[in-house]
């Protein structure tokens, strides 16, 4: 089997698209900034990268994340035509080295490497997470987002929609209100809601290591699942002297660093994370290298964000890695995929997602209904 061509299919969503704006947070003692979103006025997409092959089964993965362009298109073609694409490893092993000599961001063929995961599967009739040695039936989701003003009665409407809407009883924070406030609303809701919904905070690098000690202590009073990212995760010595604070809790550092095992690797080593972040974004085989590297160090890799095909992806890869626990979730993802032409796009049922028993990635595509909202394809 040879690959024939790679191509992006443009296909049209409702809406403008976005970009992220860099904003100053309000901290009357120190200088720090977070994100929000604003509207282009340009029209959404999602992009589907295609790997074609001479015996006609097809590779397919969503690619707006990172954007798959015309020129990294042109780029990734000149290294994969011509080869077979069941030889994953050795594609996998050219790219990610190879990586320094074309001047590209790392983890930028993540999302062809996936849609080589998805031929094994179809080439071999099974699902992603059979083929990689399913471990379980389905995986457990906390969800994210939609904090809003970071109000007490925010969080409980929004923890009592979770509950109802989608069986979900976990959330991450992404409140940036500051670490005093953050102990005061901790403490707030853990009395109101019990013991029986599970909460971790990301504070996204608003915290200094003095704060982080302070909540994350606090944090562990209250039986939280983790600490993730509280400052840069430049700061290794911070992060060292942070884990060896937090005892009971585990700090999640690495997010900005997920593409490369080896610096991953090398975090571990230091006593700077205790837990490793991945996103399938910068491809299958690093995800899975990734977890094997964690389980060597008696730790779990977790995945951030749902993964590509509206979530199929990170859904069969947490179904076959052992050393993962929770599925992040969000609310749009699945009405997003369904309009881009995704039939059966995964969403928590019971507080779970399970994933598709279909080949490959397990996404049932209507080609017919992405024909019609094609508005491009290089």
């Amino acid at each position: 089997m040879k690959i024939t061509d790679v191509k992006v299919t443009v296909v049209e969503l409702s809406g403008t698209g976005s970009v992220l704006e860099i904003v100053q947070a309000p901290d009357r003692r120190r200088l720090r900034y977070t994100h929000r979103r604003v509207a282009t006025g340009a029209q959404n997409h999602e992009l589907f990268l295609r790997v074609l092959t001479d015996e006609g089964i097809e590779g397919v993965c969503t690619a707006s994340s990172p954007a798959m362009t015309r020129d990294r298109l042109e780029l990734l073609k000149t290294q994969v035509i011509g080869t077979d694409p069941l030889r994953r490893e050795e594609l996998y092993q050219r790219l990610h080295h190879g990586t320094r000599w074309v001047y590209q961001t790392p983890g930028w063929f993540g999302n062809f490497d996936n849609c080589l995961w998805d031929i094994a599967g179809k080439v071999a009739g099974l699902p992603v997470c059979r083929l990689l040695g399913q471990v379980r039936d389905r995986i457990r989701a906390y969800h994210t987002g939609d904090d809003g003003d970071g109000t007490l009665d925010t969080y409980l409407k929004l923890f009592d929609r979770c509950r109802e809407e989608w069986g979900i009883t976990a959330f991450k924070f992404h409140n940036y209100q500051g670490a005093r406030q953050n102990v005061k609303l901790f403490r707030e809701l853990r009395e109101k809601i019990g013991d029986d919904f599970d909460l971790a905070n990301d504070p996204v690098c608003s915290y200094s290591l003095r704060q982080a000690i302070e909540v994350g202590r606090v944090m562990e009073e209250l039986g939280f699942l983790w600490l993730e990212e509280p400052f840069y995760e430049q700061e290794l010595h911070n992060y060292q002297t942070l884990c060896r604070e937090l005892v009971t809790m585990p700090v999640m550092a690495t997010e900005m660093l997920m593409h490369d095992i080896a610096i991953c690797a090398e975090w571990l080593k230091a006593g700077a994370t205790d837990l490793v972040r991945g996103n399938a974004r910068n491809g299958t085989t690093g995800v899975v290298k990734l977890a094997h590297m964690a389980e060597l160090h008696g730790t779990n890799v977790e995945l951030n964000g749902i993964g590509g095909l509206g979530g199929h992806v990170h859904v069969q890869l947490q179904c076959a890695l052992a050393n993962t626990e929770m599925f992040e979730h969000f609310t749009y993802p699945a009405a997003r995929a369904k309009e881009s032409g995704i039939v059966n796009a995964p969403d928590a049922v019971d507080g779970h997602l399970t994933p598709s028993m279909l080949p490959g990635w397990g996404a049932e595509l209507d080609w017919d209904y992405i024909k019609r909202k094609t508005v491009a394809e290089w």
